[in-house]
This record gives C-alpha cells, structure tokens and sequence, in this order.
C-alpha cells in the first residue's frame, strides 16, 4: 500500500489538519528503464513549507491544491533500471511525501550512513547547514571578536550559526523560547548566552545585558518584536541577516512592526535577505567545511524525530510552536 499527503486546503493562518489530505492506494509500482523506485525513510518539515501553501508571490511556486506536498526527503532505492543507482543505495533530494514512489533520479544524490546518520543530511550536512553557513559567511562577513546574536537560535538553522561563529572566533548570543533551550545553546552548542524571549521583560535591555559591546551581526530566523528588540543595540557597520520570520509566517493580518530605516541609516548597516539557492555555486565548499567541522567535533546537532508517516503534518504544525529542538524531521 502507498500513501501520499495532498495539499487539500491554503491555510488561512495557522494550518491545521483539514489542510491536509490523506490517500492510500494499493498498487505495486514498477520502475521503467531508467528509473528507480524509492521508499521514504526521513522526510525534513521546515517553516519556509508555509509561504509554498499559500498562493501569494514569493521566491518558490506555490504547491498544487489536491496534488502531494513535497520536501526534503532521505529515501532508499529498493530497485533499479538506471545505471546511475543501485538497489539498496540511499539518495537525498526534494521528493514527494509518498511512503514509495518512482523517480528518473534526476536532481537526487547520493547519500552515505555510514558517514553519518542518514537524518543528518536534511539537517547539518545539507540545506539546514547550508543556509546557515552561507547566510552567516557571505551577507554577516564575520570577524573574529565580534559579537553574534541570534534568534531561532535552539532551531535547525539557529543551532548551527552559533557553532560556526563560535569557530570563527565570535562572541555568540541566542534567543530562544523555554530556559531549557537556552542552558542547551550554553552547554551543547557552545554559545556565550542566552535570552528566552518568553520570559523577558525587556528583550531590549536584556540584549544590551548579554552584548555590552553591542550587535555586529544579527542572524534573524524569526523577525517581528523580537528582532525589533535587536535593532536598539546593533553597532555601527552592523550586518542583518534575513533568514526567516517564522513568527509572522502565519498571521492574516500585516503585522505592525517599527520602521528599520532610522536604525539602518544611523548605524550604516546591512540588512538582506536571502535564500540558500542564491549561492548555489557555493554548495561544495560548504559542504566540506561542515563535513571537516563535524568530523573534527567542532559541529554538533539536536534533531527531533518524530515517527509515522501519519505524523507528517503533526510535526509541520509543532515547527510554530515551538516544540522542535534543532532539526523536525519525520522517521517513516
């Protein structure tokens, strides 16, 4: 039996179940010469998931109402008609959420667990330690002595800037949501310190606390109030990093924020966004990098896993609330 999870509904706000259709079929799929038939192992849910749910303009194609949601995916090849792929190999790329399917293995590659875990590569060898590395390297520019400060920071994405500023030789802060996440960015990831954002008072005030020397770089993976807070304590040259704005991501209002123009203006700061794909060409050396630095234990990670194909959507909704620590990935 295959099942497959179809994008039924656009979310209004938050998604729930209902946006979601389950569907099962009982067939036996067979690979034609050329192709290869994959069974799901791993599959990533990330936030940026949300904006291809909606049907507004934004950097991807939306996904296809009535049609399977997609995403990074950990799969083993079960069989083969291609001369590229072997039977009992494991690829990684961009595949449907389907517990099997048939692929051309276009766009796929391979994968190795005995190198590491095989979760690993949808989390801190591949686009998760991507972005981070490229985010912070090529739009932060970082100098050893600066001070880092970064929000999400117990997140997939969030965890592994602060080890790789950490070995750049900056001063590196975290904001994240429970106590328990900001003793993990101290004690596992290596970071300077920690603010938790719910029980602040004063995020501003507690910023300056943590930064005395002020921000250099800001890595924001979750925009809105928080990141206001920041920008009261950036440094003149400082750089902001764009990530994400998972906080607003499922608002139906326009959130209200302050203007960024007088900070940017006064501090001559950079602020940009930026998708992983924009430095593609970079990819290989990236990826050896953080290959080196986990290796040599300079990178570690968290992941939360979640087991059932049926759990799929569950793990999507947990990713706004708060409940994944490192990388939400889903154990078929």
């Amino acid at each position: 039996m295959i099942q497959t999870i179809l994008l039924k509904n656009r979310p209004k706000g938050t998604p729930t179940l209902s946006d979601f259709e389950f569907v099962k079929e009982e067939k036996n799929l067979t690979p034609k010469d050329g192709e290869i038939l994959l069974e799901t192992i791993y599959v990533s849910v990330d936030p940026y998931l949300r904006g291809r749910m909606s049907d507004a303009k934004s950097y991807a194609a939306p996904f296809e109402l009535n049609k399977p949601i997609y995403s990074g995916v950990v799969a083993k090849v079960t069989a083969s008609k291609s001369d590229h792929f072997k039977e009992g190999e494991f690829v990684m790329g961009m595949l449907d959420w389907k517990t099997q399917q048939i692929s051309s293995g276009k766009d796929l590659m391979k994968v190795d667990g005995e190198k590491a875990p095989l979760s690993a590569y949808l989390g801190i060898l591949g686009m998760t330690g991507l972005t981070a590395y490229l985010g912070l390297t090529q739009i932060g520019k970082p100098k050893a002595g600066e001070t880092l400060i970064v929000s999400g920071a117990a997140g997939a994405v969030g965890s592994v800037v602060g080890q790789i500023a950490k070995n750049l030789g900056l001063t590196v802060i975290g904001i994240a949501g429970t106590d328990e996440k900001v003793e993990l960015l101290k004690s596992k990831f290596g970071f300077d310190a920690g603010i938790n954002y719910n029980t602040s008072k004063d995020m501003s005030a507690d910023i300056a606390k943590a930064a005395p020397n002020g921000i250099d770089i800001y890595f924001d993976n979750v925009g809105g109030p928080i990141s206001d807070a920041v920008l009261f304590n950036i440094n003149q040259f400082a750089r902001i990093v764009n990530c994400g704005a998972i906080s607003v991501y499922n608002n139906i209002e326009l959130p209200k924020s302050i203007s960024v123009q007088p900070f940017l203006v006064k501090n001559s700061a950079l602020m940009q966004g930026f998708i992983v794909s924009n430095y593609e060409e970079k990819f290989p050396e990236a990826m050896q990098q953080l290959a080196e630095w986990l290796a040599a234990g300079k990178l570690t990670y968290t992941e939360t896993v979640v087991e059932g194909f049926e759990n799929i959507p569950k793990a999507f909704m947990d990713l706004f609330e708060g409940k994944n620590t490192g990388k939400m990935v889903v154990k078929i």
